[in-house]
């Protein structure tokens, strides 16, 4: 495959940088969804100091949410993305379904919430070859004239878009300016950036790589646990950048165990249990996912507790 050459930045600017969370989605006891918990949230994540949000992904359970709850989320989180000095965070809606039709159904309806942008991923449950996903993300792509970032994560999605991938797709898309790379290899970050300079901002995945990722100089990070621990999160990512090290490294040693949280399966409900813990949220999730229960339960409760009881100093 020849190697494609790399357009220059466009007019449309890049808005995927900082501290993005990817929201949880808010349950009631019933079931439903809890728009108004879910607008606080929002609004204590961009009180933080978090530059926006992104819902409903897979922490956020979007593929248990109707296409009408998903969009009446959306319109919720745009409402509340309002902060108290008058400026917006932005809102990015996560386009995510079984088949093209319907994520370009999602991807038409995020220019009319008035939305910043997308985060595409992948067709769930068919793997498909790079024709089919090259096909399938055209389609999305095409449907908006909102800027768009790529979601590469194999170890969920069973498919690892390369750089060779991005190259055709950023090409033909010029919509297409940001990548969200959750395979935990930093060198992949610094191959973006190498290959894409400024054409493409890369993003990190992964709770556990916020650090090695903006030292790698990721413009960005869409977080887990900034859900339950906003403050910290944009303290971590500014340390990361910025320094002075020995501070990052403080608050990282006492972060990492939580942020270890969001790199296994039952990662949703391992997060809502720290938003419990920690009173920015209940464990609820929607069926079929359960709470956890036992032996599990009872480790994450300890290592939770014990990391927020320790935390005196280290996050002020």
């Amino acid at each position: 495959m020849p190697i494609l050459p790399i357009q220059p930045r466009t007019a449309m600017q890049h808005p995927f940088h900082g501290v993005i969370p990817a929201t949880v989605t808010p349950f009631c006891a019933d079931g439903s969804v809890d728009f108004s918990a879910a607008a606080d949230l929002t609004r204590s994540m961009l009180a933080a100091g978090c530059t926006g949000v992104v819902a409903p992904g897979s922490l956020g359970e979007g593929s248990t949410l109707s296409f009408e709850e998903r969009i009446e989320l959306l319109r919720v989180l745009r409402s509340a993305s309002l902060r108290a000095n008058g400026t917006r965070g932005n809102v990015y809606m996560t386009v995510s379904a079984l088949s093209t039709r319907e994520a370009v159904k999602q991807a038409e309806h995020a220019a009319l919430l008035q939305l910043d942008g997308l985060m595409v991923l992948p067709p769930y449950v068919h793997k498909g070859d790079w024709n089919e996903h090259r096909t399938h993300l055209a389609h999305v792509l095409r449907a908006t004239t909102l800027p768009c970032m790529l979601y590469n994560n194999p170890a969920a999605y069973g498919v690892d878009y390369s750089l060779e991938h991005l190259a055709e797709l950023t090409h033909t898309h010029a919509n297409l300016v940001a990548v969200k790379d959750s395979t935990g290899d930093a060198r992949r970050l610094t191959a973006i950036r190498a290959r894409f300079g400024d054409r493409v901002g890369a993003l990190v995945g992964l709770d556990d790589c916020a650090v090695e990722g903006a030292r790698m100089g990721a413009c960005g990070w869409v977080a887990g646990l900034a859900n339950a621990l906003p403050k910290e999160s944009v303290q971590l990512w500014n340390l990361a950048q910025q320094g002075p090290r020995e501070s990052c490294d403080e608050l990282y040693a006492w972060f990492l165990p939580l942020l270890r949280l969001d790199t296994v399966p039952n990662f949703v409900q391992l997060i809502k249990l720290v938003m419990q813990e920690n009173a920015t949220g209940t464990e609820t999730v929607r069926l079929p996912r359960l709470p956890l229960e036992g032996t599990e339960r009872a480790c994450a409760i300890s290592l939770i507790r014990r990391a927020l009881s320790a935390s005196t100093g280290i996050r002020d």
